[in-house]
């Protein structure tokens, strides 16, 4: 097995006791992955307690759990465990509170790529960021590879997961946070003021942020496209825009 193969196993759990028994014990568990049409009794108590713990299932190919687990006998079930736990939204409005700042936030609308959740995650410990918002579902999760994209900056930066990013911003707006979605045809980022309490949206890399998360955005932020394609990387974008609000502040 070649190095890239093996390094991206090193955060999956084989199999139907390794599994049950990270659930059990509370480890942050980013998804599960069953074979399709898999209908024990085991594995669907295991998808039970799963539920109760709103960890993301999905079905798969046994093909595809085959390669995954490396050879390893899964069973019929894979888990993808999280490198660190999660914080809570909570967490992050006190950390900025104990540093006597205002809060900084980053909200990610389904970034679904690892690499690219990594390097926010890097940019972002590095920008004085307080924390990062990322959806439970549709989305990276903090994963082997996002740590190691991250550089060692998921140690050190407290991620949230939520239901819902729509809800999540009515929720920041009423605790005095201004939100800007980062979007297209919306105000020039440079004549933007990221001062005082402020959370940024990022959307999907290929779609962008949803149409109601845009709806509820205060302000509507554009980076000047000069070139032959409209869009940047979600992680080049996010971070010209946090340096920006870092100015700021």
């Amino acid at each position: 097995m070649d190095n890239k193969r093996s390094e991206a196993k090193s955060d999956v759990i084989s199999g139907r006791n390794p599994v049950s028994e990270a659930i059990r014990s509370g480890r942050p568990i980013d998804k599960i992955l069953v074979a399709r049409g898999e209908k024990s009794g085991a594995v669907v108590g295991i998808l039970a307690k799963a539920r109760e713990k709103q960890i993301p299932i999905k079905e798969a190919d046994r093909t595809k759990l085959d390669y995954i687990s490396g050879g390893a006998a899964h069973q019929g079930i894979v888990a993808f465990a999280a490198v660190r736990d999660y914080s809570s939204v909570e967490d992050i409005f006190e950390y900025a509170q104990s540093l006597g700042e205002a809060p900084f936030i980053v909200v990610l609308d389904e970034i679904e790529d690892p690499h690219n959740l990594g390097a926010v995650i890097r940019t972002a410990e590095c920008a004085g960021v307080h924390g990062i918002i990322v959806p439970k579902r549709r989305s990276a999760g903090l994963s082997y590879t996002v740590g190691k994209a991250s550089a060692g900056a998921v140690e050190y930066m407290r991620v949230a997961r939520v239901t819902n990013i729509a809800s999540l911003i009515d929720e920041l707006k009423e605790r005095g946070v201004w939100v800007y979605g980062a979007d297209m045809n919306g105000t020039d980022y440079k004549d933007c003021d990221f001062s005082g309490a402020c959370a940024i949206v990022i959307g999907n890399e290929g779609k962008g942020i949803s149409r109601l998360v845009r709806e509820k955005c205060d302000v509507i932020v554009s980076l000047p496209m000069k070139g032959k394609i409209n869009s940047l990387n979600a992680s080049v974008a996010a971070g010209i825009l946090m340096y920006k609000a870092m100015g700021d502040r």
